[in-house]
């Protein structure tokens, strides 16, 4: 719901850094609440896309390319003009598995070492875009790895389903 109130601006609209309205290819650019946005060497900015219906990366296919682009054109756009920081210095990314499931991108200083920003979790936006540009059901197909604490309920079910 709280993606829905910033998307719907029922919540946060002040704190809007950019917004493309477009329904299909639009996306709001908020600042992620762990950052103060006192310094900018741990600048991070979250891209919520308007589509409902995209949960994750799995979820994504060729048709969404303008989309994507436009989330990493326009974002490195308006960090640039608001915060000084050129697009060559930040980290943009996706996390799988996503901490909710509504289709997001995440943008990051390059030195700041985010929670979820390693390898195992994150998956720029760039790549992204390059493997959806080679095959359309890239994210449908390919085996997705990616790391569980031990009390997560998900790690308990593979436990439970002798995958692990």
């Amino acid at each position: 719901q709280w993606v829905y109130n910033i998307l719907e601006k029922k919540a946060e609209a002040d704190r809007i850094v950019h917004e493309n309205p477009d329904p299909s290819n639009g996306f709001v650019l908020v600042p992620d609440l762990k950052w103060n946005q006192n310094q900018l060497d741990d600048l991070y900015l979250i891209a919520l896309v308007h589509r409902r219906e995209i949960k994750s990366l799995r979820d994504l296919t060729a048709e969404h390319l303008p989309l994507l682009r436009n989330v990493l054109q326009e974002g490195k756009e308006a960090i640039g003009k608001r915060f000084g920081v050129p697009g060559s210095q930040l980290r943009i990314y996706l996390h799988y598995q996503p901490s909710y499931y509504h289709l997001h991108v995440h943008f990051t200083a390059l030195g700041y070492d985010a929670p979820g920003s390693s390898v195992e979790r994150a998956h720029l936006l760039a790549d992204v875009i390059d493997n959806l540009a080679m095959d359309s059901m890239y994210y449908q197909k390919r085996a997705l790895t990616f790391p569980l604490r031990a009390d997560e309920p998900l790690f308990k079910k593979f436990q439970e389903a002798g995958k692990v």
